[in-house]
C-alpha cells in the first residue's frame, strides 16, 4: 500500500477563474495520487519518479471561486491525508471570487520572508535560533479557526542549507558515507538533499500550513552553497573540486521538484516539454539530470524566474542566482534575456495593475556604507586600481558576502530605471515594493524618486535563523551618518561617483526571526511585521510594525 511520505503543499490557486489548483505530493512508492473536494471538485496524477523517489503535482478543478472547501488526499484509493488522529483543522483551498459583473477584483494578503533553517547547524556557531517565525504563524492559525490567513506564503530564499546542517542529518550523513572526504558535513548529493526537505517539510506545523495556505518560491545560495555564483574566480575554484558537480546538479534538480514545479500554473505546466518528457517516462531521473547540466553550464537555458497576477497586482518572481553574468569587465545579476523579461512583464499591460513587487532574493536597496563598499569592491575586481587590488577586492568579496544588486552597478542602475519609468505617469501603479530577504534583518527603505507611485524596499530576513553580534553592529553602522560618510571613502577611492539615486530608511532596522505581511485592496497597501517570540515554553508572534503604505491622493 502507497504511503505518503511528504506533503501535501497547497501550490498554485488560479486568480484568474478562481476554479482550479495544484496539490504537490511525495509518495513511497509508484500511485496514482488523488485530491478530493468536500464541494466535490478534485483531479488525479500519477507519480512520475527521481532518484527512486515518487512524485505527483495533482490538478484540482471545479472548484467555486470565493470559496474555501476541505480537502483530502488517497494514494491507490487509499486516504493518506489528513494523518490518522491529527489535531489540526482540515486542510482547505480557499479560492478568490472573481472580479467583474460589478464586483471588484479581490485584495491580496501576502505573507513572506526568508532564511528558515529548520534546526540550528550541528556547529552551533551561531547559537540557538529561538522560536521559527514560520511554525509559530502556523500554530496561531491553527489554534484560531477566525483569524485571518494569508492569501499566499512568499518564500524568499534558503528554505534549505545545504551547507549547513543539523545534528540529526549530519549524523544521518555520517552514517551513509565518510564525512572526512569533501564536501564533508555538507549535502552531496540527490538522496541528501530529500533528507533537507523532509527535515523542514514534516515538522507537524510548517506541514499543516503549507497544506492549507497556498507558497510560491526562489531559491538563494544555500539552497546550493553560500556564496552561489559570487563570481568568475569562485566558480571556476568550484568547478575544479572533484565533488561540486554532483551538488550542483543535485541542487538543481531538487529545487525544481520540491520548489520550481509548483510554482507554474497549469498552462504553463502543459507547455513545459520538461514535465511532459519526466512524467512519459518510468524513471526521469536522466531527464531531469541532463536539463539540470544544460543549465549548470549554460544558464540562459532556462528561465526560474516567473510572474503571477492576483487580480490588481503583479508578482515578478526574479532569479537573482543562477542567472548571473559573472564576466569581470561585463557583471550583471541578471543576463540580457532575463533583464528583458523583467522589463517586458513590468511594462506588459502597464496601467493595467495597482500594485508591482518584485521579488528579489537579495534587496536592491541595501544599508548605504554596504552599498558604497559593494560598488567599491566591483570596481576593484574589474581592475581599476590594478592587479593588486583586484586579488584584494575577490577576497574580501568572499569573505563579507559583497553581492548584493550594488556589486553589480550597471543591474542596480538598470532596476532603478525601471522602477522609475513603471512608476511614474498617470498609468503607474499606486506602490512598487521590491520584496527581499537574506541579510538576517528587516526594514523598510525608501528611494528619492520622483514617481507617482510610492516605492519601497521591503526585507524581511531570517524566517528561523540567528545573527552574529559584530554583523548586526555592523547593520547598524551600515545606516548611520558616520556609515554614510565612510561611504564616501570607498567611493572616492574607487572613483565610483554617487549611486544613481540616493533612499532613506524609513522603518527598522529590526532583528529577530520574524514574517512581513503586505495586504493590498484596490490602490491602498498596508504593512504588517511580526516577529517569533517566547513567553515560557510558549512562542507567540507580536506585531513591531504596524503601517499604512497607500500613497496619498
Amino acid at each position: 500500500m502507497a504511503g505518503l511520505r511528504l506533503g501535501p503543499l497547497l501550490r498554485h490557486v488560479d486568480w484568474d477563474t478562481g476554479g482550479s489548483a495544484t496539490i504537490w505530493v511525495e509518495a513511497d512508492r509508484p500511485c496514482t495520487a488523488e485530491v478530493r473536494c468536500a464541494d466535490g471538485a478534485g483531479g488525479t496524477e500519477r507519480t512520475f519518479q527521481i532518484a527512486g523517489h515518487h512524485y505527483a503535482l495533482v490538478p484540482v478543478t471545479g472548484l467555486t471561486p470565493g470559496a474555501s472547501t476541505a480537502y483530502e488526499v488517497l494514494l491507490d484509493g487509499v486516504r493518506v491525508w489528513p494523518l490518522p488522529d491529527s489535531g489540526f483543522p482540515p486542510s482547505t483551498i480557499t479560492t478568490p471570487a472573481v472580479a467583474g459583473r460589478g464586483r471588484p477584483a479581490p485584495g491580496l494578503r501576502v505573507t513572506f520572508g526568508s532564511c528558515r533553517q529548520a534546526a540550528p547547524p550541528a556547529t552551533g556557531r551561531r547559537g540557538p535560533h529561538g522560536a521559527d517565525a514560520l511554525d509559530t504563524l502556523a500554530a496561531r492559525l491553527a489554534a484560531d479557526p477566525e483569524a485571518v490567513r494569508p492569501d499566499l506564503l512568499l518564500l524568499l530564499g534558503d528554505q534549505v542549507y545545504a551547507d549547513a546542517l543539523s545534528r540529526e542529518t549530519r549524523a544521518w550523513l555520517a552514517a551513509r558515507r565518510d564525512l572526512r572526504e569533501a564536501p564533508g558535513a555538507q549535502v552531496a548529493d540527490y538522496e541528501e538533499y530529500t533528507r533537507l526537505y523532509y527535515e523542514s517539510w514534516l515538522d507537524p506545523e510548517i506541514r499543516w500550513l503549507l497544506s492549507t495556505v497556498p507558497s510560491l518560491q526562489m531559491f538563494d545560495d544555500h539552497d546550493v552553497i553560500d556564496d552561489w555564483n559570487t563570481s568568475a574566480a569562485w566558480l571556476a575554484e568550484m568547478r575544479a573540486t572533484p565533488w561540486w558537480q554532483e551538488r550542483v546538479l543535485s541542487g538543481l534538480m531538487s529545487y525544481w521538484v520540491y520548489q520550481h514545479l509548483g510554482n507554474l500554473s497549469p498552462a504553463e505546466l502543459a507547455a513545459d516539454g520538461l514535465y511532459e518528457a519526466i512524467r512519459r517516462t518510468p524513471d526521469g531521473t536522466d531527464v531531469l539530470r541532463a536539463f539540470a547540466s544544460a543549465a549548470d553550464a549554460d544558464p540562459g537555458t532556462v528561465r526560474w524566474s516567473y510572474r503571477r497576477d492576483f487580480g490588481r497586482t503583479r508578482l515578478l518572481m526574479v532569479d537573482t542566482r543562477a542567472a548571473r553574468v559573472l564576466a569581470e569587465d561585463g557583471r550583471a545579476m541578471l543576463d540580457p534575456a532575463e533583464q528583458q523579461w523583467l522589463r517586458d512583464n513590468a511594462l506588459d499591460g502597464h496601467g493595467g495593475y495597482d500594485h508591482l513587487l518584485i521579488g528579489s532574493s537579495l534587496p536592491w536597496l541595501m544599508p548605504p556604507l554596504i552599498h558604497d563598499a559593494e560598488t567599491w569592491n566591483a570596481a576593484l575586481c574589474r581592475g581599476e586600481r590594478g592587479p593588486r587590488w583586484a586579488r584584494i577586492g575577490e577576497d574580501l568579496r568572499r569573505r563579507s558576502d559583497l553581492e548584493h544588486w550594488a556589486a553589480f552597478p550597471a543591474s542596480f542602475a538598470a532596476l532603478t530605471d525601471l522602477i522609475e519609468e513603471v512608476g511614474t505617469g498617470p498609468r503607474a501603479p499606486a506602490t512598487v515594493a521590491v520584496l527581499s530577504g537574506d541579510v538576517h534583518h528587516a526594514y523598510v527603505a525608501e528611494p528619492r524618486i520622483p514617481t507617482t507611485a510610492r516605492v519601497f524596499q521591503l526585507t524581511c530576513s531570517p524566517v528561523h535563523n540567528s545573527i552574529h553580534t559584530a554583523v548586526k553592529l555592523g547593520f547598524r553602522l551600515g545606516w548611520s551618518r558616520t556609515g554614510r560618510w565612510l561611504g564616501r571613502g570607498f567611493t572616492r577611492h574607487a572613483r565610483t561617483g554617487r549611486p544613481p539615486l540616493t533612499w532613506h530608511r524609513t522603518g527598522g532596522p529590526w532583528f529577530g526571526n520574524q514574517l512581513m505581511t503586505l495586504t493590498l485592496a484596490d490602490r491602498s497597501a498596508h504593512l504588517q511585521l511580526d516577529q517569533a517570540r517566547t513567553r515560557g515554553k510558549t512562542a507567540h508572534l507580536s506585531t513591531v510594525l504596524d503601517r499604512d503604505l497607500t500613497p496619498p491622493k
